[in-house]
């Protein structure tokens, strides 16, 4: 199972980290996927981290601004969220080898 964390509320401009572990599993080896999702729309790949955390991509309209990285010995994966605006509102998940876990909402006030 997974679980993504560290959302919250922030003014425009502002930053956070949100953070994708894994219970009962490892994310060690695999490629972690950060999603997000505002209701009503469909969800929206924003990042992407290969397994060996050499290969990222990011959707446009966050390239420049986000970061995602990993933390093997802790087996976690970080998307590192700055410049943040209010269109980036939504829950963001995190997704491995198909599993989804519990998102965690973002709110960025203008």
């Amino acid at each position: 199972q997974l679980q993504a964390s560290g959302g919250g509320l922030v003014q425009t401009g502002g930053s956070l980290r949100l953070s994708c572990e894994a219970s009962g599993n490892t994310l060690d080896g695999y490629a972690v996927g950060w999603f997000r999702q505002v209701p009503g729309k469909e969800r929206e790949g924003v990042s992407c981290i290969g397994s060996n955390g050499e290969s990222t991509w990011y959707v446009d309209s966050v390239k420049g601004r986000f970061t995602t990285s990993r933390d093997n010995a802790k087996d976690t994966v970080y998307l590192q969220m700055n410049s943040l605006k209010p269109e980036d509102t939504a829950v963001y998940y995190c997704t491995c080898m198909g599993y989804w876990g519990q998102g965690t909402l973002v709110t960025v006030s203008s």
